[in-house]
């Protein structure tokens, strides 16, 4: 079976557990004949890359660097989960300084080395944040990069496909937008339990409202789940879902899911959330999403809790003022 591309896949953060699994993850799904593994790290590298080795892929074409330019030179593709990990008792937020500086250098580096790159995703915390960071150092368009959200709602499906005891493509459209993190919004009105809206059967006996409840707080939460029964933070669900959104930009299967994207239009503006989006070879197109009253509300209310965020950045000085942003990124006028 042929690969997808045999455009530079470059994996950021290949030493880390996200990465190192998405290494393997890469070449499983047959994405690039041409994976480069990158981390600041130098040992631990060379053992992620000594593992793909010994797992016996031999068409496909596997190298690994500390060196960010060899890294990065004639990259097509990038996926960059190269920030520090959320550990117990923190928020994605807590992370939000020293993981945004590192996503202003991602963003020079891209600029710098690989202006001609076709997608780049980010997934490190607070990913919001360091996404829109990164699309304003990297001079890119919009549409070429995108950050992975689609955990809330692949949790929101796990949480009601637990609920109901169905297998979970039974229980379709889970989603959630705005922020990842707690100030997420959890959409009812999308989703469907064996063809019956979501809606309908909260309130009932088969979905008690309080059940409702406890659901969406199981999502919200659910980063923290992982942490408190693991001892580390997510990474093998971020690496498969941020491939997938990857494969899709490459011209494969399209993806499922809500996608973090660059947001500026109606009451929304200056801001890399998650969205209904569509990934195609041409990059992520943001649709229209629509809810109930008071969904529309959490959503907004989600949004200015990204703005805050933001604001801080602004603050800290990593980035400039809003006004400013064109100068830096003439694609974000």
């Amino acid at each position: 079976m042929s690969y997808l591309t045999d455009g530079k896949l470059v994996i950021a953060g290949a030493a880390g557990m996200i990465g190192s699994n998405m290494a393997q993850t890469a070449i499983m799904m047959r994405l690039s004949s041409n994976v480069c593994l990158y981390d600041p790290i130098a040992a631990p590298l060379e053992g992620v890359a000594e593992e793909m080795f010994h797992c016996g892929f031999d068409d496909v074409n596997i190298t690994f660097t500390s060196n960010i330019e060899e890294a990065l030179r004639g990259a097509q593709y990038i996926v960059s989960s190269g920030g520090a990990a959320r550990g117990a008792g923190m928020t994605r937020e807590d992370l939000l300084k020293g993981n945004a500086e590192i996503a202003a250098q991602l963003g020079k580096d891209i600029r710098a080395l690989c202006p001609d790159v076709k997608h780049v995703v980010v997934i490190f915390n607070p990913a919001d944040i360091t996404g829109l960071i990164t699309l304003l150092y990297s001079g890119l368009r919009p549409s070429q990069l995108t950050t992975l959200a689609a955990l809330d709602s692949t949790r929101l499906q796990s949480e009601l496909g637990k609920h109901f005891k169905v297998l979970r493509n039974r229980i379709t459209n889970c989603r959630t937008y705005g922020g990842h993190g707690e100030q997420m919004a959890v959409f009812a009105s999308t989703a469907a339990v064996d063809g019956k809206p979501l809606r309908d059967l909260i309130g009932t006996s088969a979905l008690t409202n309080e059940d409702w409840a406890r659901i969406k707080e199981k999502v919200i939460q659910g980063g923290k789940n992982i942490i408190n029964l693991r001892g580390r933070s997510s990474f093998q669900s971020p690496s498969f879902l941020s491939l997938e959104m990857v494969r899709a930009v490459m011209g494969g299967a399209p993806f499922r899911w809500p996608v973090g994207a660059w947001v500026n239009q109606g009451q929304f503006s200056n801001i890399v959330m998650a969205m209904e989006t569509k990934l195609t070879p041409q990059g992520a197109e943001v649709c229209q999403v629509t809810g109930t009253e008071d969904e529309q509300k959490d959503l907004a209310q989600s949004y200015r809790h990204l703005c805050d965020l933001r604001d801080e950045v602004i603050k800290m000085g990593l980035i400039p003022e809003i006004g400013e942003w064109p100068k830096l990124n003439p694609n974000l006028r």
